[in-house]
């Protein structure tokens, strides 16, 4: 059941902004109020980054039409801080780089003026409506000022990574009245101007076919106008209006409509906005529905073959470097008696930033932290200190329950970071962050705060993702579709973070995946759910979904990819969830002129080095596989191993070089304390000490990508 929330519109007038209000009312949310920025007086149009501002003629009549109170403020700032980032990597303006002194004049803080005043007359608001598709710019600073202490309005962006395609058919078939207001060039003329988008939906197609325009308009190809829709209770008559060239005359130039006249006139029929009368996207898309297992698997069981209690090993803090990167382990709390779980995990981070400190990083470095908690009952306490800890864009996290000692620490963190010595500050090194803090039918807002993905020096960190459904975050009753909505929400973050990659016709791939399960009786299902994801297509499926067909990497088979399935104890996972995807992943950054080769269907064309092998390591049989790049020491790889009585009399050189590798982050599963007690004790006999930041974590079960039993596993990434 999805919570009522009060509701104030950001209206721009367009199409986007009408119809994520018809999706908040049609989900039951009571709208209350609509809000708009307007250009100074005797301006028409501001080439603003933020907002639309042609058509800002009508904006008062859509307010009347809506019967609601419209705010408006007007648009004094510029466009200072023109980056993806709005805001501070830390909190309270600790960052190396301060950006918040240049706030105050930029023109999202005209936004916060305008939100204030809603507030100040409707205290009951505490929720905002966006019409953002693609803009991340917009989105980013739409959340930040939406979410400030004391503003507290949760973001409603129901259009959020729509397909535009099917959003603008949505969109006429729900009766949206919207013309073409505006048009810059990608094929539109002067002659569209006044259109509706029934009329200038196969325009809109043809011009996507030939030239890549965005559908919806989402690169600035058209903006709209709206006259009627099904929340209006009249409709707007336009009366009079001009055609106005904007810059240069040309016949592929910029023209806006100026309305100098219009009136309501009353509608013969009005139509309930409801879940029945506007498209609600279902739950699962199509990729998801047909890599869906045939059969639930329920009979299938697998019993743990070890399930005596495990010894806890001292975790000793270990830092690795190469070049730009740093990967860490090993930090813990101090449990002290007397102390509450915030001190004892305070404690925790202070000294990760005591050990960033001493390497020259700092919070605002890092990339990715993976925690683990004794107990998940302690995972509120983790998100109130963290919260504290970082300011925009944070890194991605994933956090599970382990058998931790809680007499030693109820916490234990490894973490890597990137930083460039010549960097000026750290927010001046390339790095993109997914933080989505609103609701939508895209993919779950993260329960804490921590981006959704991070991508920075070519990798990309996605974090751990449950069955929460995007809409309610709450967890979906069955099982099974959670394991289905958690792995679609990673995918859809993945598509999501390689947006300027996928224009530049780079892949990315899927380097490893971690299946984390609190019982094992998901193993057969999440198995066969992940082995589906390189599934041939069929020659009935859309071209829509070339890239969902693909989305692992286009050489790369889901049975090939270095994948780990765990058993935790009960509540071993936030909410009691049943899955948690973990996946890591590549953007493709690196690739050579010859991987961008259409022509050319090798594997050296793609960049990517599969490797398999099988060897021995003490008293260990071991099976390994990683993905790498070609001409490059950054990969991600997953040694199976099982024990056996019989002592190897060489050790594994793969093994023993791995854990000899600078900037390697490793973590060492174990569900046998032989075999954890057989690698401890090689590690001390190598001729040279381990460079890994080695990670030790106790587990109820491990299985190797096709789902055998094993009794450790050790996953490594190096830069």
């Amino acid at each position: 059941m999805t919570e009522r929330l009060n509701v104030v519109g950001l209206l721009s007038g367009g199409k986007d902004s009408c119809y994520n209000l018809c999706h908040c009312a049609a989900l039951g949310h009571n709208i209350v109020a609509l809000a708009t920025l307007a250009p100074p007086e005797g301006k028409d149009e501001l080439d603003s980054y933020m907002y639309q501002t042609v058509g800002h003629d009508a904006i008062h009549l859509i307010a009347q039409a809506m019967d609601l109170p419209l705010y408006r403020t007007t648009i004094k700032g510029k466009a200072l801080n023109q980056t993806s980032t709005y805001g501070d990597r830390l909190p309270n303006g600790k960052s190396s780089t301060a950006s918040s002194s240049t706030l105050d004049h930029d023109e999202t803080e005209d936004l916060f003026t305008l939100l204030k005043q809603v507030k100040q007359a409707h205290p009951e608001v505490n929720a905002v409506s966006v019409g953002a598709i693609l803009s991340n710019y917009q989105r980013v600073r739409v959340e930040h000022v939406a979410l400030r202490t004391g503003m507290e309005l949760l973001p409603l962006s129901f259009l959020w990574q729509r397909d535009q395609a099917e959003l603008l058919d949505e969109m006429c078939a729900a009766d949206m009245q919207s013309i073409l207001i505006k048009v810059a060039g990608a094929g539109l003329e002067r002659e569209d101007l006044g259109k509706t988008l029934k009329q200038m939906r196969n325009k809109l197609h043809k011009l996507n076919r030939l030239y890549g325009a965005h559908i919806c308009g989402e690169g600035g190809e058209y903006e709209t106008s709206t006259l009627d829709c099904p929340l209006f209770k009249r409709k707007i008559i336009l009366d009079k209006t001009i055609a106005v060239t904007h810059g240069e005359e040309s016949s592929d130039g910029v023209f806006y409509m100026k309305i100098e006249g219009a009136h309501l006139e009353d509608k013969t029929e009005q139509v309930e906005v409801s879940a029945s009368t506007i498209t609600i996207p279902d739950r699962f898309d199509k990729y998801s529905v047909r890599s869906r297992p045939q059969e639930r698997l329920e009979s299938i069981s697998t019993e743990l073959s070890n399930k005596q209690p495990l010894k806890h090993i001292r975790q000793e803090t270990f830092v690795t470097k190469n070049g730009p990167w740093c990967a860490i382990s090993g930090i813990q709390g101090s449990a002290v008696e007397g102390n509450d779980i915030q001190t004892e995990i305070r404690s925790a981070f202070q000294s990760l930033e005591g050990t960033l400190r001493s390497q020259g990083f700092s919070f605002e470095h890092l990339a990715h932290l993976n925690v683990y908690l004794s107990n998940q009952r302690h995972f509120a306490a983790l998100n109130m200190v963290y919260k504290t800890l970082f300011g925009v864009d944070p890194p991605s996290r994933a956090c599970v329950a382990i058998n931790l000692d809680g007499e030693q620490s109820n916490i234990l963190i490894d973490a890597y970071a990137y930083g460039n010595r010549l960097a000026k500050s750290a927010q001046s090194i390339p790095r993109k962050a997914l933080h989505v803090q609103g609701r939508s039918y895209w993919a779950a807002a993260n329960i804490g705060p921590y981006s959704q993905a991070v991508e920075i020096g070519g990798r990309i960190s996605i974090a751990g993702q449950i069955g929460l459904d995007p809409i309610t975050l709450q967890l979906v009753q069955d099982p099974f579709d959670q394991t289905i909505l958690a792995l679609q929400h990673a995918r859809r973050i993945f598509k999501a973070i390689l947006e300027d990659h996928r224009v530049l016709k780079k892949q990315g791939w899927i380097e490893g995946s971690i299946c984390w399960m609190n019982d094992v009786k998901q193993l057969p299902f999440a198995r066969q759910l992940w082995h589906n994801q390189s599934q041939e297509t069929s020659d009935d499926d859309d071209e829509g979904d070339a890239w969902e067909d693909s989305w692992l990497g286009s050489e790369l088979n889901a049975k090939d990819i270095p994948t780990l399935f765990v058993t935790l104890a009960e509540d071993g996972l936030p909410r009691n969830a049943s899955v948690e995807w973990q996946l890591s992943a590549q953007s493709g950054d690196q690739d050579t002129d010859e991987a961008d080769d259409d022509d050319d269907d090798s594997e050296e064309s793609s960049g990517l080095r599969l490797t398999q092998g099988a060897d021995r390591f003490g008293t260990c049989s071991v099976e390994w596989t990683c993905i790498s790049k070609n001409h490059s020491a950054s990969q991600f790889g997953i040694a199976y191993l099982n024990n056996s009585d019989e002592q190897s009399k060489t050790d594994s050189t793969t093994i023993a070089a791995l854990l000899q590798t600078h900037g390697a982050s490793v973590r060492l599963f174990y569900t046998n304390d032989a075999v954890v007690d057989q690698l401890r004790e090689s590690l001390g006999q190598l001729p040279v000490e381990p460079n890994a930041a080695i990670t030790y974590i106790p587990v109820s079960g491990l299985f190797d990508r096709n789902a055998s039993q094993i009794d450790a596993a050790i996953v490594w990434q190096t830069a």
